[in-house]
């Protein structure tokens, strides 16, 4: 397992348990750098939890993990244009079916946590109203140590703030599924898509080859939906 493999599993980690510093949100909702630095503690607690068994520890970052990703919005940008041609009924499925997928391609990292902490840096407004919250996955200082970046997004019609991207050393997750299923779409189109994703699922494999699970450096993603 690579180092970035690795890393890129805890900084998922962290932003998919961010449901459980809402439970305890308080009267003024967190502003996405609150929400984050709230959370992130809690979050190594559960990863240094020795007394947690693999299935028990992957279950409990799913079952948060579907209360903190915008999983609607993260789809649209996945798929960016192809996200139009799909059928009502195909977008319900490729939905399902990814917030499955990316469990199957991170959750089984998170037991190779090795005393790593998270490190607010800073936050910044983007456009359409998200926000960044900057972090590094501290690991000893220098070179060692891994830039990690949040893009949160309001829901509509609240004051909840979820997450819609990843990027660990500028590598985002979004990015990184978009040219995959861009590749799939272009030579099969969406049945293909969805019969090869739920394929993965059942198998427990990534539809990402194994250099890709970290992405290619420098790759970003555009957030419009």
């Amino acid at each position: 397992m690579s180092i970035r493999d690795r890393i890129l599993a805890l900084g998922v980690a962290v932003a998919t348990a961010l449901w459980l510093g809402f439970a305890a949100t308080p009267a003024r909702a967190a502003t996405p750098s609150e929400t984050i630095d709230r959370v992130a503690s809690q979050v190594i607690e559960i990863l240094k939890d020795k007394s947690l068994d693999q299935a028990t520890r992957r279950r409990r970052v799913e079952d948060v993990a579907y209360r903190s990703f915008d999983f609607d919005v993260i789809s649209k940008l996945v798929l960016a244009r192809n996200w139009a041609t799909l059928s009502p009924e195909q977008q319900k499925r490729f939905v399902d079916e990814f917030k499955q997928h990316l469990s199957v391609t991170y959750g089984k990292n998170l037991d190779s946590y090795a005393n790593e902490k998270v490190v607010l840096l800073g936050d910044r407004e983007e456009a359409r109203g998200d926000w960044s919250v900057k972090t590094k996955i501290a690991r000893g200082g220098g070179n060692d140590d891994i830039l990690v970046d949040y893009r949160l997004r309001k829901v509509a019609g609240s004051d909840e703030w979820k997450i819609i991207d990843v990027t660990i050393e500028g590598v985002s997750l979004v990015a990184n599924f978009r040219s995959q299923f861009q590749e799939i779409m272009a030579s099969g189109g969406a049945d293909r898509m969805l019969a090869l994703l739920a394929e993965k699922n059942a198998k427990g494999e990534s539809i990402l080859p194994p250099e890709k699970r970290g992405g290619p450096k420098g790759a970003t993603a555009t957030a419009q939906p």
